[in-house]
């Protein structure tokens, strides 16, 4: 009798689609090696439905505390950390990731928002690391590359009208956007101005002034759900200083309430609003559950699980000793 032959497809040949579920269950440590065995397990690595998202919620920068600008030291091993990282990313991703997420404490600078920028120009949805050491210059550049950019989810800043006027010229399709920290009339009035279009709005666990809110509420046309939920409410100021507002009044409720989807809790018996008056309206994410920051009411903006590209095992690999 013949041997009998294996009639049994090689790795090599076998169906990209095949590929690409299998692909799928690896982090990107691992999908890194395999990427490099041959051209068709390349091309099954850089397929959008392992790429659509990207999500680096667990990589964070050792970091210190300082009181001169930018207000923070990062670790140089951080740096040359989060760039190998970005370096393996967007090699293997080919130009196909459209969502974007960064731990708050992920201190990134201009360099790696700019190399970003450029291997992401279908980007539909970012989610913003810390400001300090991100310059004007370097996001308005980076929104320039993102004309496809729908979704935003930023820290708080100081002098906002220069971020929605870029996205304004540049976005055309931008429909969402979350704000963590503080919210006044300035960032209202340049919402409304550049943004009028706007259907989502969470500005949840933020410090909210009640006449930055009734602004919104008035010139929003377009706002479909707006959620404020365990915000600390301010009222308009009186000798500099501010009152808490624990309930809103009937005519602030009314409006909200012909909104599709309006989010709004201040129970003393929340435990996220209780850390909102422990913290004084600033939230101190670090002291509380590393998944409490991707919470939101509003479905669309929640970021649920982490995803399996940077998992808690990539994490440790790439870590810095």
């Amino acid at each position: 009798m013949g041997e009998n032959k294996w009639m049994g497809k090689r790795w090599e040949d076998m169906d990209t689609d095949v590929l690409v579920k299998i692909f799928k269950e690896l982090n990107l440590v691992e999908l890194s090696p395999v990427s490099q065995v041959c051209r068709l397990w390349r091309l099954a690595c850089s397929d959008p439905l392992i790429w659509g998202t990207l999500d680096f919620g667990l990589l964070k920068s050792n970091f210190i505390q300082t009181r001169a600008s930018p207000y923070i030291w990062v670790d140089d091993r951080s740096d040359k950390r989060l760039a190998k990282i970005l370096r393996v990313a967007m090699a293997i991703s080919c130009r196909n990731v459209n969502c974007l997420i960064f731990h708050y404490n992920l201190y990134m600078k201009d360099e790696h928002l700019h190399f970003i920028s450029e291997r992401s120009p279908h980007l539909k949805r970012l989610v913003m690391p810390a400001w300090n050491r991100i310059t004007k210059v370097g996001i308005c550049q980076a929104i320039q590359r993102w004309e496809e950019l729908e979704s935003l989810t930023m820290p708080t800043i100081g002098h906002p009208p220069y971020i929605m006027e870029e996205i304004a010229r540049n976005c055309k399709n931008f429909t969402e956007l979350k704000i963590m920290g503080s919210f006044d009339v300035q960032f209202a009035s340049a919402i409304s101005q550049n943004l009028p279009k706007l259907k989502v709005l969470s500005l949840r666990c933020s410090k909210v002034t009640i006449d930055a809110l009734v602004s919104l509420l008035n010139s929003m046309e377009y706002l479909e759900a707006l959620n404020i939920s365990h915000c600390l409410l301010l009222e308009a100021a009186v000798n500099e200083r501010r009152q808490v507002v624990h309930e809103l009044d009937d005519q602030t409720l009314d409006k909200a309430s012909r909104l599709r989807e309006f989010h709004y809790c201040q129970s003393r018996s929340c435990i996220a609003c209780q850390r909102m008056m422990v913290d004084e309206g600033i939230m101190r994410w670090y002291r509380y559950e590393d998944w409490f920051w991707r919470q939101d009411e509003v479905r669309s903006l929640d970021l649920q699980d982490y995803g399996k590209l940077f998992d808690v095992d990539c994490e440790r690999l790439t870590s810095v000793d």
